[in-house]
């Protein structure tokens, strides 16, 4: 099977997974969720379309890295000889005209590294998820590829023949290629590439200059940000859970699912490791993208999550004309969680707005119009925390009442009432903060299994271990050090831990019993080991879990615990966060660090 060795670039308007040997294989254009025109990912195990390359010829390695703490990838081919070509790719994005500048293009540079390496270009796009291969035109300086809907326009300075001829030539100087939308270039492809280059790297050099950095892993935490901030969609606000539809949990395992939507509870987690780095820009598109969405919470349940964009279709259908990942299918369109019942996304609307009333870095802070806006998600959430749900494993083919979307609920009720209290709404505050205290006593005693006294994932049901109750803690609703929390652990670690590798749980689903390891659930399960004292070895479990990154530092949603393989939609928001989180926690401090401080 084909691993997920590739790195990402992208602007937060579109974004390309470039492989080891420099082959974009996936590139929805014109944003995030769009139609992949290079879909090869899914184009089983040998596509003959699909995809962009460059093949050197005589080719013996490759080496791939990021430029230093930018989202510009370099990918170095070599042959025998010693010789090769060094590919540099980025999606533009840099301040232009005083605003910022991020169209929905992908630039490539091919330069000599030495002699005249004798080179082939290969583009060939595929359009309506493999069914159309689409047509092409040449003009002047460029060549349009035609799907049914759309048009997509390659320029560049390198032999038109040769591209369109797929033909071998030599290459004595760098040549250029811009892919994107069908129009001019104000420049030659050279000095746009040069300028972009020069421009999105000092972008992104910036950025992370902002960043509130642990002393330790910094590198890792760098990449992770960076990363995230990828999966963001500049123009709405919205975030992807993924970039990714239907790269498997597991091989064999039909667990296929389309990532290309914003779920309320990833995207809560994603601004919150954001704000914790000092990056709170994605929170506050965010927060805007949510109360446009969702204007107040009067009008029913909320779906758990939402196209990044108006107009999008979330209704869940197969690509036939897909094989699949490595031939390992199906490859779903949409997604049926849509029309689902998952009750903890009230909470998480309420907690991503939380901070923005505190925050003075802010240039809008929270006011008692938002406040009143949050105030019916907030009576949702207490109506909603006993009903039964599909909880956040989006469990198919059962619901219950689940202890983690309860908690949520009441961690809605009780944020309302801190943020009532901040301003002086004192009356509606000891309101909240009574209804949140009745409702988490209820949780608690509805969740403890009785006669063994810890807490199950389930309400008023038999002890299900799931991996949800190490975050209890991180939301407030119980004290790391309280016995019954403690007795917790020791369940979830004698029934969940795979050598520091957690699964979500350990009974069957709607597709069997799950396999590998959901790679979030290993990083709540150090932050529990650190709440509880276990500082050490959570820092051992860390390190294992640093080691699962792909060549590029990257992280999908699974890992297998017999191989360490990757698995699951590529790159997980959810993944990414984890290690950002986990890092800050361990980290020793600056003065630590540097000083020796203790």
């Amino acid at each position: 099977m084909p691993g997920l060795d590739y790195a990402v670039v992208g602007n937060c308007a579109v974004a390309s997974l470039i492989s080891t040997s420099a082959r974009h294989d996936w590139f929805c254009f014109p944003r995030l969720d769009g139609e992949p025109v290079f879909d090869a990912l899914l184009g089983g195990t040998n596509p003959e379309c699909g995809f962009m390359d460059v093949l050197l010829h005589g080719q013996s390695g490759s080496t791939q890295r990021y430029l230093r703490n930018s989202a510009v990838v370099e990918t170095l081919l070599t042959d025998a000889a010693g010789g090769g070509v060094r590919v540099l790719d980025l999606a533009p994005r840099f301040r232009r005209f005083g605003r910022m500048y991020r169209p929905p293009m992908l630039l490539r540079r091919i330069e000599p590294v030495s002699g005249r390496p004798r080179i082939r270009l290969r583009v060939r796009p595929s359009f309506a998820y493999g069914t159309d291969r689409g047509r092409t035109s040449i003009g002047s300086n460029h060549i349009r590829y035609y799907g049914a809907d759309m048009v997509l326009r390659l320029t560049t300075d390198a032999p038109l023949t040769y591209v369109t001829e797929e033909a071998e030539f030599g290459l004595d100087r760098p040549v250029n290629l811009v892919i994107g939308p069908d129009e001019s270039l104000p420049e030659s492809p050279d000095a746009v590439l040069r300028q972009a280059l020069a421009e999105t790297e000092a972008y992104w050099l910036e950025w992370v200059r902002g960043l509130n950095l642990p002393f330790d892993w910094q590198e890792a935490v760098i990449r992770a940000a960076i990363t995230l901030k990828l999966c963001s969609f500049e123009d709405t606000g919205g975030i992807v859970a993924a970039l990714t539809t239907s790269v498997p949990e597991a091989p064999g395992s039909g667990r296929c699912w389309d990532y290309r939507f914003c779920w309320l509870r990833d995207a809560f987690f994603t601004v919150g490791a954001l704000n914790r780095l000092n990056a709170t820009r994605t929170m506050e598109g965010f927060l805007r993208f949510i109360m446009d969405t969702v204007p107040d919470g009067s009008s029913g349940p909320i779906p758990p999550l939402f196209p990044i964009a108006p107009g999008t279709l979330v209704d869940e259908r197969i690509a036939t004309a897909l094989p699949g990942f490595g031939g390992d299918g199906p490859v779903r369109i949409g997604n049926a969680a849509v029309s689902q019942r998952q009750n903890d996304s009230y909470g998480a609307i309420v907690m991503t707005a939380t901070q923005m009333f505190w925050d003075q870095r802010l240039t809008r802070t929270g006011d008692v119009a938002l406040y009143r806006q949050l105030v019916g998600i907030g009576r949702q959430a207490e109506r909603a925390a006993f009903e039964p749900d599909a909880g956040l494993w989006e469990y198919r083919g059962r619901a219950a009442a689940h202890t983690h979307s309860a908690a949520m609920c009441w961690a809605a009720l009780d944020r309302l009432g801190a943020i009532a209290q901040h301003l002086g709404l004192a009356t509606e505050a000891q309101d909240w903060e009574r209804r949140a205290d009745a409702l988490r006593a209820r949780i608690i005693a509805a969740a403890t299994v009785p006669g063994e006294g810890w807490l199950s994932g389930v309400l008023n049901g038999d002890g299900v271990a799931d991996a949800s109750t190490f975050l209890l803690p991180e939301i407030g609703m119980i004290k790391a050090t309280d016995p019954l929390f403690l007795r917790t652990v020791e369940v979830l670690e004698r029934r969940l831990v795979r050598d520091g590798i957690v699964l979500r749980y350990d009974h069957a689903d709607d597709f069997g019993t799950p396999e590998v390891g959901f790679l979030v659930c290993t990083f709540w399960y150090i932050d529990t080991l650190a709440r509880i004292g276990r500082k050490q070895e959570a820092r051992v479990v860390f390190e294992r879990a640093l080691a699962w990154r792909n060549h590029v530092g990257l992280l999908s949603e699974d890992v297998a615990p017999a191989t360490g393989a990757l698995w699951g939609n590529f790159p997980q928001t959810y993944s990414q966060v984890g290690l950002i989180l986990s890092a800050m926690r361990l980290s020793r401090s600056w003065e630590e660090g540097l000083w020796r401080a203790s």
